[in-house]
């Protein structure tokens, strides 16, 4: 696009337009708002409903409040009935209107925006032209136009077909606004995940447009969109289906917080923001988690089989054994004389309350309530009823001893730590469920109180499955607390899905309202414990109302090809069989690999060469992707060599240059990247041939491997 082109100066105009109308509808909402806060009076009634109305007006400010995100970036020209006819459509983030309630901007999610990312030159759904704009902000800076047909005839310039001015046949390639595609991805990265509103191609619009119904899987490989694919279909559906979607809540749960802070404003920029995005311990409440790093994580053993289905039946029976009968009659003294509590009366209240409660707390004050009458019933006195006896020994020492061996109120956190503490229990819970031996590799040291027990990553849905079967405690009465409950959401979004194991997605699965999920990943990337061989093996934990869909991005938009060349071969040694996505961009440099001399510190070596990559992309965001054990001596090297630096799980992206444990480095992107010791994260890491696929495949521009050790066969 070197030739300006010849609407540039009237598309300002209207973006500027548009900018003001904006602005005026923030200036109203925003007297709107003053005029409910001066009113502070009137009924319970009258209140309620001004403060809903308050939370209303805040929300469609916060809508129209896109900070330094474009307003605009294109315009559609529909064919209209009357012959060289065209009514044109401009496309933005959100909809806005003149004083007049005339729209001046559609949203990108109406049905009338569609044919802008769908539209193709066999199939252009009406359309004469689609517009795409090059913009910063409120700023035009190109204009690339696709033509439909003969629909060009009656768009009223002469430029003709010239695509130095920006103007093109619209074709099947798949691919719409190549210009400004290519533009969108080259710009550097800024250490958060960008929106793709403007540049949404036809096969990621068909995911984001697709029915809510069921789940519906994205595979995607590196640098297809997935992510973004999957967020903006979460804006879409909220817009979409607005009620119920905003009380019932959508869910977006991210693999690590560093992906989390990667993605966080993506939401917001489509004027998303009341969105829960969440790592699966945040849905967990009143415990502490370890922290990375820590001592006391998991060994490999534990952590896989804590990720299996079966410890659900662990968990099961592990409360079924706190459900029990006394072994021998209590006799107690009450009054003058003593009440009796024969133990095959506690064996009959047992069984009645496993029959009428599923959950288990929820059960205790049925079994209390029997235990006082089976007592008052010893009582010959017809004047002493279970009231008399509950009130003379519920505060009792041995009152309290028997409820809490017939029936003890339980947390999750105090069920699992009486169980990982106890050989005894661990034995008894393991029956019909796995051999003994599995079950102590579970076994761990005892805290003093469970206060003071620090949970892994692996516990956590182990804490959530045993909420699952423990239910709240009762509250004051006995009563449940219903705010207490596992929370439900209208639609949940998973990414990196394929690492999750089995007890995970159930756990993500407790949480859906109605079996509406969208799940994204690449089998190709699976390094969790129990990493899965097709999406059948992760469907099989997830909500079944609806079929599943499966959907594949097979287009790869951000990695040059010749860095997907070197990573392709990973791949295959990887996974054999599974398919590539194809790149759609030639970067200006293969991939460099920079051995480091028979003796010199490989930290010094790491340093020269983001020397060199800040050399080459002045200005670039740029990663060092290394086996986590290196960070610390890497992090040395590079103060050592004066490059201000910072590290992914502390800083995130924000840092010019970041160091990034391989371990986190899922998601992300990076302008150039330098992957250090690619043998030692084959070795470090379970299916560490994925993990070497995943850290090759983060760099938009330049990749750069530096090693000491031999490199794996598939680089050499």
């Amino acid at each position: 696009m070197s030739q300006q082109h010849p609407d540039l100066a009237d598309e300002q105009a209207y973006i500027d337009h548009a900018y003001e109308c904006l602005a005026a509808s923030r200036t109203a909402a925003l007297r709107i708002r003053d005029m409910n806060e001066a009113d502070l009076g009137g009924t319970f009634q009258a209140r309620f409903e001004r403060n809903a109305f308050d939370e209303a007006v805040v929300k469609r400010l916060e809508d129209l409040d896109l900070g330094d995100a474009s307003l605009v970036f294109g315009r559609i020209d529909r064919l209209a009935e009357a012959p060289d006819q065209t009514e044109p459509f401009h496309i933005g983030r959100l909809a806005v209107a003149d004083e007049d309630r005339e729209p001046v901007v559609v949203d990108w999610r109406a049905p009338v925006a569609e044919p802008f990312y769908r539209a193709t030159g066999r199939e252009p759904m009406g359309l004469a032209r689609r517009r795409h704009f090059v913009v910063e902000g409120g700023n035009l800076l190109g204009i690339e136009d696709e033509l439909f047909g003969d629909g060009h005839l009656g768009l009223g310039h002469d430029e003709g077909l010239d695509a130095d001015a920006g103007v093109v046949v619209a074709n099947d390639s798949g691919l719409r606004g190549y210009s400004t595609l290519l533009a969108s991805i080259e710009r550097g990265r800024t250490g958060t995940l960008g929106d793709i509103v403007a540049t949404i191609q036809g096969e990621q619009d068909e995911i984001i447009r697709s029915p809510q119904h069921g789940v519906l899987v994205v595979q995607g490989g590196p640098g297809t969109g997935k992510t973004v694919v999957a967020l903006h279909r979460a804006a879409y559906l909220l817009y979409t289906h607005r009620f119920p979607l905003e009380d019932q809540g959508v869910l977006v749960i991210g693999p690590n917080r560093v992906f989390l802070r990667y993605i966080e404003r993506v939401l917001p920029s489509l004027g998303e923001a009341g969105v829960d995005q969440v790592v699966l311990a945040d849905l967990v409440r009143g415990v502490a988690f370890l922290r990375p790093g820590d001592d006391g994580d998991d060994s490999p053993a534990a952590a896989r089989l804590k990720g299996e289905d079966r410890m659900s039946d662990l968990i099961d029976n592990a409360v079924t054994d706190r459900e029990r009968a006394l072994r021998d009659d209590v006799v107690l003294p009450f009054g003058a004389g003593y009440v009796r509590l024969r133990a095959e009366e506690t064996a009959r209240i047992v069984k009645h309350a496993k029959r009428r409660f599923k959950r288990h707390n929820a059960g205790r004050r049925y079994v209390e309530k029997e235990v006082w009458a089976a007592m008052a019933a010893t009582v010959r006195d017809p004047e002493v009823g279970p009231r008399q006896v509950k009130d003379a020994l519920r505060s009792s020492d041995e009152g309290r001893r028997i409820l809490d061996w017939m029936w003890p109120v339980l947390t999750p956190a105090q069920l699992l730590h009486d169980l990982f503490g106890s050989k005894a229990l661990l034995k008894l819970a393991a029956r019909d469920v796995m051999d003994e031996s599995e079950a102590l590799a579970l076994l761990r040291s005892r805290s003093e109180t469970v206060d003071d027990v620090r949970w892994t990553t692996s516990d956590v849905a182990l804490l959530d499955d045993a909420f699952d079967v423990l239910g709240p405690k009762p509250g004051r009465g006995g009563k449940l607390e219903e705010s207490d409950e596992i929370r439900t959401f209208g639609h949940i979004v998973i990414d990196e899905v394929q690492d999750l194991t089995p007890m995970q997605l159930k756990m993500a699965t407790r949480r859906s309202l109605n079996g509406s999920m969208t799940i994204v990943g690449d089998i190709a990337q699976a390094t969790g414990p129990l990493a899965p061989d097709s999406w059948d093996d992760v469907l099989a934990h997830l909500p079944d109302r609806k079929q599943p869909r499966v959907i594949g991005l097979s287009v790869g938009y951000r990695i040059p090809g010749q860095i997907m060349d070197l990573a392709n071969r990973v791949a295959e040694a990887a996974t054999p069989g599974l398919r590539a996505p194809v790149s759609v961009r030639v970067g200006e440099a293969g991939p460099t690999v920079v051995r480091a001399a028979a003796g010199a510190d490989l930290g010094r070596t790491v340093s020269a060469e983001v020397v060199t990559m800040q050399t080459a992309i002045p200005g670039a965001s740029l990663g060092v992707v290394a086996p986590d054990s290196l960070l610390p001596d890497l992090s040395e090297a590079l103060s050592a060599a004066g490059i201000n630096h910072g590290t992914a799980t502390r800083t995130g992206l924000d840092a010019g240059v970041t160091l990034v444990a391989v371990s986190v480095v899922k998601g992300l992107e990076l302008d150039g990247v330098i992957v250090v010791e690619p043998s030692r994260i084959v070795s470090d890491i379970e299916h560490g041939m994925r993990a070497l696929y995943v850290a090759l495949t983060r760099s938009t521009q330049r990749l750069t491997v530096v090693h000491a050790d031999q490199l794996p066969a598939s680089m050499r």
